[in-house]
C-alpha cells in the first residue's frame, strides 16, 4: 500500500512540475509577443523588462510572497508576515494516508505558484511599454510580486475572506490576469500616452508593432502555456477522475482559445473591413483568459463559446480604452482585465457550485485591492525617481536611453 501511495505522490508531483514549466514557457510567450508588438527601437528595453520581471517575481516570491500568500489565517482577510517556504513533507507524513496526507511536493506547490506571479507581473510590461523607465517598472516588480499580488491571493487560493464568500477561480481568470490588469491600468493611468497617439482633436493614431512574426510566435507560445497554467491547476494526476479531469481542461483551453480567434477576426472583418492580424492574436490570448476560471465544468462546445464571446470582448474593449486615451499598446488591460471579469462571470453559467454574487465580490475585491495599492505604489515611485523617460529618449527609442543597444542595430538610428 505505501508503494502505491509514493508512486502516485511522485507522479503527481513529477505532473505539477511538468506543468510549472508549461507555464514558464509562457515568460517566452509574453516576451515575444511584447516584442513584436513594439516598434523596433523600444525592442531590447521590453526585453530586459521580460527576463528581469521573472528574476525578481521568482526571488521576491520566494523570500516572502508564498508565506504570505499560504502561512495566514482560514477566512482572514490581513495576513500573516514571514519568510521562505516552510519545510518539505517527510515521508511519514505522506504514507499515513486519510483526507490530509500530503499527495504532492511542497516544493512542487511553491514552483508552480511562482511561475503564476510571474505571469501576473508579465501582464503589466506591455500595458506600460515605450515610455517608462526600466528602473521604475522593477522596484514596481519588487513590491507587487512580493506584496500586492500575495495578499489577494491570499484572500482566494490562500483560503482568505474571499474563498469563504464563494468566490471560485479555477486558474485565475481574476486571482492572476484581473489582478495583473488592475496594476497595469494603474500604471497606465499614472504614466500617461505615448508620444503622438492621441491627437488634440480627439483623433487615434495608430503605431503598428515592428515584427508581426514575433507577436505570432508569442502567442502560440502562451497557448502551448496555458496547458500547463490551466491543466495544472486540476492539482492531481494519477487517479481516474483527476486525470477525466486533467483531459477535459486540456480540450475545453484548446477549445476556448479557437472561439477566441474565430469570434475576434469575424467581428475586425466587420467592423474594419480588414482580417486584423492583431485582434486575432489578442482573440486567442481572450479566449484563453475566459475559459481560465472554469476549464472543467463546460462541455467543449461550451468552451468554445466562452471563448469566442471572450474575443468579441477584447476587441470592443481595445478599441473603447483607445477612446478613453487609455494607452496600452499591446492591449493587455482588454484581455486580462476585462475579458478576466468575462471569465469570472461566466463560472455560475456552467459550476451550479458558483454564484454571481460571490464573483461580483470577488472581481470587486481583487480588482479594488491591486488598483488601489498599485496606483499609491505608481505614484510614489513617480514622485522619488520618475516613472517616465524623457520626450527625446522616448523619440529616439526606450533602447539606448534604458540599455545603451538596439534588438536591431542594422536598421537603428545610433551607429
Amino acid at each position: 500500500m505505501n508503494e502505491f501511495t509514493e508512486l502516485s505522490y511522485a507522479l503527481d508531483t513529477f505532473y505539477f512540475l511538468i506543468c510549472g514549466v508549461l507555464v514558464m514557457w509562457m515568460a517566452a510567450g509574453f516576451s515575444m509577443l511584447e516584442a513584436g508588438l513594439v516598434r523596433s527601437k523600444n525592442t531590447a528595453e521590453i526585453l530586459t523588462k521580460n527576463v528581469a520581471l521573472f528574476a525578481i517575481a521568482c526571488t521576491m516570491y520566494l523570500l516572502v510572497g508564498y508565506y504570505i500568500m499560504y502561512s495566514s489565517s482560514a477566512g482572514g482577510f490581513l495576513p500573516n508576515l514571514g519568510f521562505l517556504i516552510g519545510a518539505e513533507n517527510s515521508v511519514d507524513a505522506v504514507t499515513a494516508g486519510g483526507d490530509d496526507a500530503p499527495y504532492y511536493s511542497m516544493r512542487s506547490d511553491f514552483f508552480f505558484q511562482v511561475v503564476f506571479v510571474a505571469t501576473a507581473m508579465s501582464i503589466v510590461s506591455g500595458a506600460v511599454a515605450e515610455r517608462m523607465k526600466l528602473w521604475a517598472f522593477l522596484a514596481f516588480a519588487v513590491v507587487m510580486t512580493a506584496f500586492i499580488y500575495p495578499v489577494s491571493g491570499y484572500w482566494t487560493w490562500g483560503g482568505g475572506w474571499l474563498s469563504e464568500v464563494g468566490y471560485s477561480d479555477y486558474a485565475g481568470s481574476g486571482i492572476v490576469h484581473l489582478a495583473g490588469a488592475a496594476a497595469a491600468l494603474a500604471g497606465v493611468i499614472v504614466l500617461g500616452p505615448r508620444k503622438g497617439k492621441y491627437g488634440k482633436d480627439g483623433s487615434i493614431h495608430a503605431i503598428p508593432g515592428a515584427n508581426m512574426p514575433l507577436a505570432t510566435l508569442g502567442t502560440f507560445i502562451l497557448w502551448m502555456g496555458w496547458f500547463g497554467f490551466n491543466g495544472g491547476s486540476e492539482l492531481k494526476l494519477a487517479a481516474v477522475d483527476s486525470a477525466n479531469n486533467v483531459a477535459q481542461v486540456f480540450v475545453n483551453t484548446n477549445a476556448a482559445a479557437a472561439g477566441g480567434v474565430i469570434a475576434a477576426l469575424i467581428l475586425a472583418k466587420l467592423w474594419f473591413r480588414k482580417a486584423d492580424l492583431t485582434m486575432a492574436l489578442n482573440g486567442a490570448l481572450a479566449g484563453l483568459v475566459a475559459i481560465t476560471a472554469d476549464p472543467l465544468s463546460p462541455t467543449a462546445l461550451g468552451a468554445t463559446i466562452i471563448g469566442a464571446v471572450g474575443g468579441i470582448i477584447v476587441v470592443a474593449a481595445i478599441v473603447t480604452l483607445d477612446k478613453l486615451k487609455l494607452d496600452d499598446p499591446v492591449g493587455a488591460i482588454s484581455v486580462h482585465g476585462v475579458v478576466g471579469i468575462w471569465g469570472v462571470l461566466a463560472v455560475p453559467l456552467t459550476n451550479d457550485g458558483a454564484s454571481f454574487g460571490a464573483q461580483i465580490i470577488g472581481i470587486a475585491g481583487i480588482f479594488g485591492w491591486v488598483f488601489l495599492a498599485s496606483l499609491v505604489v505608481w505614484l510614489i515611485l513617480k514622485a522619488i525617481m520618475g516613472i517616465r523617460v524623457s520626450e527625446e529618449e522616448e523619440y529616439e527609442g526606450v533602447d539606448i536611453a534604458e540599455c545603451g543597444l538596439e534588438a536591431y542595430p542594422e536598421f537603428g538610428i545610433k551607429k
